[in-house]
C-alpha cells in the first residue's frame, strides 16, 4: 500500500508536488497535466489521480504567473472531453462483448436494458453532474457507453460538463489564490474541495 500514501501526499501537498514539477520539466508540464486529466477522466482503473485538487492548484499557479491559466483552461477541457469518450468507447465497445448472451450469471441482458433506458432518461444530467463527484467522474462515461447511450447525445453533455468543470475549478483557484487563508492553509483547501 506503499503506492496509495504516495498518492494520498500527491493531494495533500499537490502545491508542493506541482511546484517541483514546473521546475523540473518547464512548459513540460502542460503535457504532464493534460496526461493526468485525461487518464483520470478516461481510464476506468484510475479513479484514485487527482482532478478537482489539480485544477484548483494549476489555477492558482497560474495566478502565480508560473502558468498561463488559457493554455491551462484550452488543453485541460480538450483533455477532460476527450477521456470521457475514450472512457465511453471502452464501455461501448466492452458492453457490447460482455452481455452478449441472453443469460448470465453477472452480465444479463435485462440489466443492460435497464442501463440504456436510465442513461436515456437521466443521461446527460448524469454526465454532467458526475463530472463534479471524484470516481464517479471516471465512471460514468463507462457506464453511459455500456448502457448504449446513444453517442450524439453523450457528446454534447460531455463537451459542457468538462469544460464547465475545468472552467469553473481552474478559475476559482485562479481568482482565490491571493486569498490569504488559501495561501495559509493550502492542504485544508484541497481536503475541503474533495469532500464537498
Amino acid at each position: 500500500m506503499d503506492w496509495l500514501a504516495h498518492i494520498i501526499d500527491f493531494v495533500l501537498h499537490i502545491d508542493v508536488h506541482l511546484s517541483e514539477m514546473i521546475a523540473a520539466f518547464g512548459w513540460w508540464v502542460y503535457v504532464i497535466l493534460f496526461l493526468i486529466v485525461l487518464a483520470e477522466t478516461g481510464l476506468v482503473i484510475a479513479p484514485f489521480l487527482p482532478g478537482d485538487s489539480l485544477l484548483f492548484a494549476a489555477g492558482i499557479f497560474a495566478a502565480r504567473g508560473d502558468l498561463n491559466v488559457w493554455i491551462l483552461f484550452v488543453s485541460l477541457s480538450v483533455a477532460a472531453v476527450a477521456g470521457d469518450a475514450l472512457n465511453y468507447a471502452v464501455g461501448r465497445y466492452l458492453g457490447a462483448k460482455l452481455f452478449r448472451k441472453e443469460q448470465s450469471r453477472f452480465f444479463k441482458k435485462e440489466y443492460l436494458d435497464r442501463t440504456h433506458e436510465f442513461f436515456e432518461k437521466y443521461g446527460g444530467f448524469t454526465i454532467i453532474i458526475a463530472r463534479f463527484v471524484p470516481i464517479v467522474r471516471t465512471f460514468a462515461p463507462f457506464v453511459a457507453g455500456v448502457g448504449r447511450m446513444g453517442y450524439p447525445r453523450f457528446f454534447s453533455y460531455n463537451v459542457v460538463g468538462g469544460v464547465g468543470w475545468v472552467a469553473i475549478f481552474t478559475f476559482v483557484g485562479y481568482f482565490f489564490a491571493n486569498i490569504g487563508f488559501v495561501k495559509d492553509h493550502f492542504p485544508v483547501v484541497i481536503v475541503a474541495i474533495v469532500l464537498v
